[in-house]
């Protein structure tokens, strides 16, 4: 958890804990009824978060959004509050992988807000996120933002590692809002969609199962997608439930020998994927996998059904399970979501 300087006039919620600090003191405190409020103005610097607020029917309340907020289609015409310090949706894996590397070795911030807008956004509400200083804003820079703005502003930071840390998330954000019960209705038909796959393919043989959140360098995906892969009725042995995605040594790929390979690169579209998936099949001796054998190495949208976390993690683990268990549900999987991918597709 960030630390919050004495002079902080803003209250700070994560994982349920509520306090609020100012002039040095803290206060263990609920955060009040701020549906109460008329006018409640929510700025939220995580697409996960507005996916979130949009959810909970708060769409309207909205005034900022990060530069990644893309979903659902009425996030995209939000006030943008981030500059990112480039742009990557024309750049190469590695060439991403290496400006980010770079960007944080020379001590440089990734990310900007815009502190015009912000103050014109004038926020009761700020949602950020702890989990990835990579991947959005980082808590430390979206205090030291809220303190310019003179007032008492809710800030909640984000910080999930499983599917019940999603769930929790959904739950703290409704609290900080006001709106606590509509968050309850979310859970329970979130938690519905997980169980139902889990009992689909609970009978089944566990696949190994790889997947990939990076390619060039090759990472594995960690904190929840582990936990994602045993709904849908496989095993990824490569990746640890809760922790960290991380660089992994292609030796070890190599010797798991994966049965199921799915690439879901951190920010990227199934079209996208697709693009980079030619540096997978580079890698040596990736014909002699069995997943590659059985050509069963898929695309899909790590954008939008993996690396956010948000009420659509749950879509994702029946995307997965189409992928591990086709046999269970033969239904088409929606080629947008995900697509087998080959040799020859890969260098087309």
């Amino acid at each position: 958890m960030s630390n919050i300087s004495s002079s902080s006039q803003a209250s700070f919620i994560t994982l349920g804990w509520y306090s609020t600090r100012a002039s040095g003191n803290t206060l263990n405190a609920p955060p009040g009824n701020l549906s109460a409020d008329v006018g409640l103005r929510i700025v939220s610097f995580l697409p996960s978060a507005t996916e979130i607020i949009f959810a909970l029917g708060l769409g309207a309340e909205l005034v900022g959004v990060s530069h990644e907020c893309d979903f659902p289609e009425a996030a995209k015409f939000k006030r943008r509050m981030i500059e990112p310090a480039f742009d990557t949706r024309l750049l190469e894996s590695e060439r991403i992988d290496r400006l980010v590397n770079e960007y944080v070795a020379r001590g440089e911030r990734l990310y900007k807000i815009r502190l015009d807008e912000f103050r014109e956004a004038n926020p009761d509400v700020v949602i950020t996120q702890e989990l990835c200083d990579v991947c959005a804003i980082g808590t430390d820079d979206v205090l030291e933002a809220v303190n310019q703005l003179g007032k008492s502003v809710t800030v909640v930071s984000l910080d999930p590692h499983s599917l019940n840390d999603i769930k929790d998330d959904i739950r703290n954000v409704a609290k900080a809002v006001g709106h606590p019960e509509k968050a309850e209705q979310i859970v329970v038909e979130l938690q519905a969609k997980a169980e139902g796959i889990r009992k689909q393919t609970e009978n089944a043989q566990k696949s190994r199962v790889f997947c990939a959140e990076w390619l060039r360098p090759i990472m594995n995906a960690g904190h929840w997608v582990p936990e994602m892969v045993e709904c849908a009725g496989g095993i990824d042995s490569l990746a640890v439930r809760g922790k960290p995605s991380r660089y992994i040594e292609w030796s070890s790929v190599a010797k798991y020998d994966p049965e199921v390979i799915v690439l879901m690169p951190c920010g990227l579209t199934t079209d996208r994927t697709l693009e980079q998936a030619k540096h997978f099949f580079e890698l040596p001796g990736v014909q002699d996998l069995s997943a590659v054998r059985s050509q069963r190495v898929y695309a899909t949208d790590g954008h939008n059904y993996f690396s956010r976390s948000g009420p659509r993690i749950f879509e994702g683990i029946k995307i997965l399970a189409q992928m591990i268990h086709p046999e269970l549900f033969p239904g088409r999987l929606d080629p947008q979501l995900g697509t087998r991918v080959g040799v020859m597709q890969a260098n087309a």
